[in-house]
């Protein structure tokens, strides 16, 4: 048996600018942190040549051809795994549909992580990373980046630049203790209640970015500053880097937004936090709020209608959590 932890993720700058229809010309660049909440990819042995899929529902099928899983069904042909084992996943967050933290590409990292371990191989995070972004971009076609594939496999507090071109360069952004503490303790992150697809204003986006142009350099370009000062110390950056960098965010897409977020954002703003956001690619999900701490009690208030999820910066990426390499026939 085989489990992995892979960490979620929250962007804090730059999210946009990794999409391939602008990287590979203008090169992008986001600021991605990964988070105390959890993707488990569980791999089991089974007794006969069946293949059990344990998810928001259950298969069982007897050929990988036939799983309706996507994720899964490309990981187990990329690993070689291809019967009698019993794959379950398990989320620390709202499952159903999009959370904005990463967790599409958190299963599709863990899962692969855990096959290459059923089968006794070690592989990179580098390459646990890029075999991920094969599956979702390339097999399964989604219009996505590959910013959280990344996060997930490394962990920590990342600067990831994208292309010119399809190269991808990662640096983690190391911090003292105390800047480390400083930085967690202005996140906050409130869950609005609803999910969405982020496929559908992920491909808006797509189609726009010979539009939005100056919106995703300028996205890329905060991403850079703050990572730059982050370097030097200052954690109060993120905050009005964030808030700036939103305005050109939502309008990347009609979907990013909307007014029960508009006014999410507005509140948090107006009772002293520094900057909000939706995370991922937007319409619904979570709300990042970066707050000093004298003034998070008025945040909290402004936003009681909507549900606190606390966090801690997580250092680590996808790991293997428990191994047991026994044959049932052995």
């Amino acid at each position: 048996m085989i489990i992995t932890q892979t960490p979620l993720r929250i962007g804090l700058l730059g999210g946009g600018t990794d999409l391939p229809g602008y990287y590979r010309e203008h090169g992008g660049r986001v600021l991605n942190c990964a988070i105390d909440k959890y993707i488990y990819v569980i791999v089991k042995q089974r007794f006969d040549d069946d293949i059990y899929v344990n998810y928001s529902k259950k298969e069982i099928v007897s050929r990988v051809e036939d799983l309706e899983h996507e994720l899964v069904r490309e990981a187990m042909w990329m690993t070689g795994v291809t019967e009698g084992v019993e794959i379950t996943t398990l989320a620390d967050i709202p499952s159903a549909g999009g959370s904005g933290l990463g967790s599409s590409s958190a299963v599709t990292v863990g899962l692969l992580h855990a096959l290459f371990a059923y089968q006794g191989r070690q592989v990179s995070a580098e390459q646990l990373a890029e075999s991920a972004c094969v599956i979702e971009i390339e097999r399964c076609g989604k219009p996505i980046g590959k910013q959280d594939q990344y996060i997930a496999a490394l962990g920590g507090i990342r600067d990831i630049r994208f292309g010119p071109g399809d190269k991808v360069a990662t640096e983690e952004v190391v911090l003292s203790g105390a800047e480390r503490r400083a930085l967690q303790r202005q996140i906050m992150l409130f869950y609005t209640g609803t999910t969405r697809n982020a496929d559908s204003i992920l491909a808006e986006q797509n189609a726009n970015i010979a539009t939005t142009r100056p919106q995703l350099d300028l996205l890329r370009d905060l991403a850079g500053f703050a990572v730059d000062r982050l370097r030097g110390g200052d954690v109060d950056v993120i905050g009005p880097a964030m808030r700036e960098s939103w305005e050109a965010k939502r309008k990347l897409a009609s979907g990013v937004s909307n007014d029960r977020i508009d006014r999410a954002v507005s509140r948090a703003l107006q009772a002293g936090a520094l900057g909000a956001k939706l995370t991922g690619a937007g319409g619904g999900g979570f709300v990042l709020v970066i707050c000093p701490v004298e003034r998070q009690s008025a945040v909290r208030e402004s936003l009681a209608d909507l549900t606190e999820l606390p966090v801690k910066l997580d250092g680590l990426g996808s790991r293997v959590v428990f191994n047991v390499l026994r044959d049932i026939w052995g």
